[in-house]
């Protein structure tokens, strides 16, 4: 599933933890460093090889100048075999991975050296284009791969600086340089290749933040927005649901009055009533989000926060299970703020986990100095692992029947007696969960079934202040 990457372009980015950039999916990099498409490597190799081909063009035919033509062209000619080569193995827009983007940068190195010593070695003034694959390699390899590719470049120099062909000159009038300026011709290549290549890795490195700073910035927006999206709809939902669910109500009442006391079908219409009285509470909440968190709120032992979340749901054929454990000396039971955005984000997690349990739902709380942490595992089939790479995503979900395959598009519904979901419940519990300084992972048991961990830094829902207030006033 990971790509070759390289080891030094992105630092890791966070999103388990609010505040932090979101972590960006390694697929997603937006430098996308070490991943040069052979295409643009293809078309600089035959610009050097058409370059290189003028150049022996006018020293042999145009200034008569003696040279090795046969090895020259031999040269030039293996390139111009292996570029037709690639573009016949490989298609235009393939992506080399770092061992591959090397090698071929390195064959570069070592062809324009093998040119070189046909043709007077560092003499050439042409030996300046040795720049050229490793200031290529520092902008797009890592920092392993451009060193290599370096000491290959460094080595090439001071070998064709010892061993090399004459310098193609007039016939009978020699070019004889001076030692001491020979050396000052491989001082400053050898100085030129290291200079040039460190500037490219360093400005390509920094593009790459740059680049990974502003991806981080835009999917903190675009959740933002979504969720700002999500809160707009809530509000019309409550204020469009609150006269059918009034109406309802009232049909219920007369139901229930006009039905002999004690039958089944009294019964149905009491508790159809009820239902209908808690979903207009539930949509009064939604439209009054400040209130709901600047409310009055209260502090329950985490034990008994838990009981209080699991009593929805207990009762039927799911058995809900606490586990909390005995209060060490010195570090009591924390004492959890009941803040809206904890509550309704760890009841998704219940509510999910109850969905697709068989028999079970264990909830178990943890803590220590610097932590506590809630799990919440079930004894289902577990998350699937194309979900379980996705999870906590928008529109992700594992329900049969009616589901989101994009942002606007619904698949049709296939037959389903369960619940049908768009994949927003966990993408909203994780939403609200960061919200309160915390963070959520998802994860399978060892066994069977899904386990799902919120942790929050001590202080976070069991300080002194409750979580999420400071923004709303």
């Amino acid at each position: 599933m990971v790509p070759d990457v390289n080891d030094r372009a992105l630092p890791e980015l966070d999103v388990e933890r609010p505040g932090r950039w979101p972590r960006l999916a390694v697929g997603l990099s937006p430098s996308a460093r070490g991943r040069v498409r052979l295409r643009t490597l293809n078309n600089l190799r035959w610009m050097a090889v058409a370059g290189q081909s003028v150049a022996l063009f006018i020293v042999y035919f145009a200034l008569n100048y003696p040279l090795p033509l046969l090895g020259c062209a031999m040269a030039v000619g293996l390139s111009v075999a292996l570029n037709l080569g690639l573009a016949f193995r490989y298609p235009a827009a393939h992506r080399l991975t770092n061992r591959e983007a090397t090698l071929y940068l390195a064959y570069d190195v070592l062809q324009l050296a093998a040119l070189l010593y046909f043709t007077g070695g560092i003499q050439n003034p042409f030996a300046l284009i040795f720049l050229a694959p490793v200031v290529i390699g520092a902008a797009t390899l890592n920092f392993g791969n451009t060193v290599a590719l370096v000491l290959l470049a460094f080595i090439s120099v001071s070998v064709i600086a010892l061993m090399h062909k004459p310098l193609p000159w007039e016939p009978g009038n020699p070019l004889a340089l001076p030692p001491l300026y020979q050396v000052g011709i491989w001082a400053s290549l050898v100085i030129g290749i290291g200079f040039t290549s460190i500037y490219a890795w360093r400005i390509a490195s920094e593009a790459a933040r740059r680049s990974a700073g502003l991806a981080a910035t835009q999917l903190a927006l675009a959740r933002e927005h979504r969720m700002a999206s999500i809160g707009a709809l809530a509000t019309a939902a409550a204020h469009e649901l609150g006269t059918p669910l009034g109406t309802i109500a009232v049909v219920a009442r007369e139901l229930e009055r006009a039905l002999p006391p004690g039958s089944a079908e009294a019964e149905d219409a009491r508790l159809l009533r009820a239902e209908a009285e808690r979903c207009r509470g539930i949509l009064t909440t939604l439209a009054r989000p400040e209130e709901s968190v600047i409310g009055a709120l209260e502090r329950l032992p985490l034990g008994a926060l838990l009981d209080d979340l699991a009593g929805e749901y207990r009762g039927g054929e799911i058995s809900i299970r606490i586990e909390v454990p005995k209060p060490p000396p010195g570090n009591p039971e924390p004492k959890v703020w009941r803040a809206p955005a904890l509550l309704h984000g760890l009841g998704n997690i219940i509510d999910n986990a109850a969905d697709f349990a068989q028999s079970m739902v264990r909830i178990k709380a943890e803590w220590n100095a610097r932590e506590l942490w809630i799990v919440v595992e079930d004894d289902g089939s577990g998350f699937a692992p194309d979900i379980l790479e996705r999870i906590g995503e928008p529109y992700v979900t594992s329900r049969p029947g009616s589901y989101a395959v994009s942002d606007t598009e619904i698949e049709p519904a296939s037959t389903y007696g369960g619940q049908q979901g768009m994949g927003l419940g966990f993408f909203i519990a994780k939403t609200l969960i960061e919200q309160t300084h915390g963070s959520l992972s998802a994860s399978n048991c060892n066994g069977a079934g899904a386990r799902v961990v919120a942790r929050w830094p001590r202080g976070a829902v069991d300080g002194e202040v409750p979580p999420g207030t400071m923004g709303v006033l």
